[in-house]
């Protein structure tokens, strides 16, 4: 017979407490606590050290971080070799429709960071996560920027409240 401190313990049952909540039953103070509850957890999936989690996860993890923002915000996910998160910065703040991305401050950033991949996001305020020609062309600025020094551009997220975009996956890179 296995003692209470030996390997062959009982399976525990494992519950999904979260599912017998109900969106449209919560107060606003309980829907800003889960966002900050799932916030903190898809945090934990892209702190420092971390390997990049599922695609879907990171854009989930944008969406929360920056779809609420009233004016723009443009920042990067600095990656190493084995892309890895070295660090998530939010690098240029703007207005309601645009935000000024200045590539020798990408540069700096990475080579401070010694990354050597890189992730864009910025957020879209009009709730259109659409592309525009300034987005296009400030990606491939950077791009090429930051290709002189052997940094790889693996994405640029463009997210809203209620989709994505992701550059990638529409060949724009």
């Amino acid at each position: 017979m296995a003692s209470k401190n030996s390997p062959a313990k009982a399976k525990q049952t494992v519950t999904n407490r979260m599912a017998v909540l109900d969106p449209e039953t919560l107060n606003d103070i309980e829907k800003q606590s889960l966002l900050e509850l799932a916030l903190n957890v898809l945090s934990m999936l892209h702190q420092p050290g971390a390997e990049l989690p599922t695609p879907n996860q990171t854009r989930d993890f944008l969406r929360l971080l920056l779809a609420q923002r009233r004016a723009e915000v443009f920042g990067c996910m600095f990656l190493d070799n084995q892309h890895r998160v070295l660090e998530t910065v939010e690098l240029f703040q703007g207005t309601i429709d645009g935000a000024s991305v200045y590539p020798r401050v990408v540069v700096q950033q990475a080579l401070l960071l010694n990354a050597a991949a890189v992730m864009f996001f910025h957020n879209h305020p009009s709730g259109v996560a659409e592309p525009s020609h300034a987005d296009v062309a400030i990606t491939k600025r950077l791009t090429k920027a930051l290709g002189l020094i052997d940094i790889r551009v693996l994405d640029h997220f463009i997210v809203t409240v209620g989709d994505s975009v992701s550059f990638a996956e529409r060949g724009l890179l």
